[in-house]
């Protein structure tokens, strides 16, 4: 048998244990490990042990655990409350204001979390109700919470793209300030939309002529500052880094010691609390390290069997196919895959094959690692099983049916598609700041 039918009967093998409802680390994991025994014997199984063994002594990985005991601090301590709440206040008499503040506490909730969960959760028991209650279409509304949730994975600190550098053996750094200016992008983008049909619909997103007419300026000043306590939170963090005062390792570590302050300050941080937080960040790094384990020893099997070189050769040699046009190819497949599967899973199944190819092919590995996010971001929310659709369903109140989820989110797929391409006509979109502030 050859390497080549060896390798697609692996890939293959992988997904029929995914779709069994296996374990995404054990059938990763298992498909690796069998593979590189009987290829191999057992001197098969270093090669697994030592693409594992690098990981385990990567230094930036130690940021992975930080970013979420940050996130869960914020959420639990119910800091993030005072965001929306400072939004309602302050954006009411626009028209569709609470749905364009509903965006900016997504983007906030993104840089204090790094994962879409969070925003969903937040902003479908938090803001779905209040906008539901002041007469917001319910349509509109859903498509907003799920289309600003998924800024989560693109917005930094995006623990997507710490896993994807881990994988693709990328400086997180780069890659996060590259999902910079594209989350800021699709946000305002994001905004434009609902900004404009609300203008033009007005019964979409009715203006409230007194966000609140009993609050005064003083309290609405103090909601403001509360409000803005997440932001400074992120800035803690991030301007050291940006200014090379300290390592990202070291930036997440104040990060994290930053939310817990504030909570202490704010008399949030009970037991209760920092024991939740504690056992949520534990449970998410643990997942997402038995994962990235399995698909870093998946990816060295795959890539010993010369696998990527001889699909690099059919695309390009046998099939005659352009860069580009398999660059295409490449993110509608993660489109496709999203209809199934968690962004993790298809980060682990699909990068030993797309980033060696990618590379092979001439492209940038942090610019694509910007473009997987944002597909990424459109699978969640494609039908029939985009994970954001699902997700909406079990947090929704009973008057938002699935079909409403389901039309809602059409839009804003559209919006995304459009801020993909123009990342990828515009890689400068991706590349400035990195290159920038790296370039100094």
């Amino acid at each position: 048998m050859s390497y080549e039918m060896i390798a697609l009967l692996m890939f293959a093998s992988m997904m029929a244990m995914l779709m069994t409802g296996q374990r995404v680390f054990g059938a990763i994991g298992g498909i690796a490990t069998i593979a590189a025994l009987l290829l191999w014997g057992p001197g098969g199984s270093e090669i697994p042990f030592s693409a594992v063994m690098k990981l385990m002594k990567w230094y930036p990985m130690l940021t992975l655990p930080m970013f979420i005991f940050m996130g869960f601090v914020l959420s639990e301590s119910k800091i993030a409350d005072d965001l929306y709440r400072m939004f309602h206040v302050w954006m009411g008499p626009v028209k569709g204001g609470l749905a364009i503040g509903t965006i900016g506490l997504m983007v906030l909730i993104s840089a204090m979390n790094g994962l879409s969960v969070a925003g969903m959760a937040i902003g479908a028991t938090i803001a779905l109700p209040e906008l539901l209650k002041r007469n917001y279409d319910k349509r509109m509304v859903t498509g907003v919470i799920q289309a600003g949730s998924s800024l989560g994975i693109l917005v930094p600190p995006s623990v997507v793209l710490v896993l994807y550098a881990m994988i693709a053996r990328q400086p997180v750094g780069q890659l996060w300030l590259a999902g910079v200016v594209p989350g800021l992008m699709m946000a305002a983008l994001f905004v434009l939309y609902i900004y404009i049909r609300c203008k033009l619909q007005p019964q979409l997103g009715p203006a409230i002529k007194s966000a609140d007419a009993d609050i005064s300026k003083a309290e609405k000043y103090r909601l403001l500052l509360a409000g803005l306590l997440p932001v400074g939170i992120f800035a803690s963090m991030m301007v050291p880094f940006l200014n090379g005062w300290t390592s990202l390792v070291e930036s997440s570590a104040i990060g994290a010691m930053a939310a817990f302050v504030a909570a202490v300050l704010k008399g949030r941080m009970t037991w209760q609390v920092l024991e939740t937080s504690l056992k949520q960040t534990l449970g998410v790094s643990c997942m997402f390290l038995w994962i990235v384990l399995a698909a870093l020893g998946f990816g060295a099997v795959f890539d010993g069997l010369g696998a990527v070189r001889a699909i690099d050769g059919l695309f390009t040699d046998q099939l005659g196919l352009n860069p580009w046009v398999i660059l295409i190819l490449m993110q509608l497949s993660f489109i496709l895959m999203g209809t199934f599967l968690d962004d993790t899973a298809m980060l682990v199944i699909v990068a030993p094959l797309y980033v060696p190819l990618v590379k092979a092919l001439g492209f940038d590995l942090i610019w694509y690692g910007v473009l997987y996010t944002i597909t990424t971001q459109i699978a969640y929310m494609t039908p029939p099983f985009g994970y954001n659709l699902f997700l909406m369903r079990a947090m929704a109140p009973p008057e938002i049916k699935l079909k409403d989820i389901y039309t809602s989110i059409t839009p804003f797929v559209m919006v995304m598609m459009l801020a993909l391409t123009l990342v990828m006509v515009f890689p400068d979109l991706a590349m400035w700041l990195p290159n920038y502030v790296y370039g100094r």
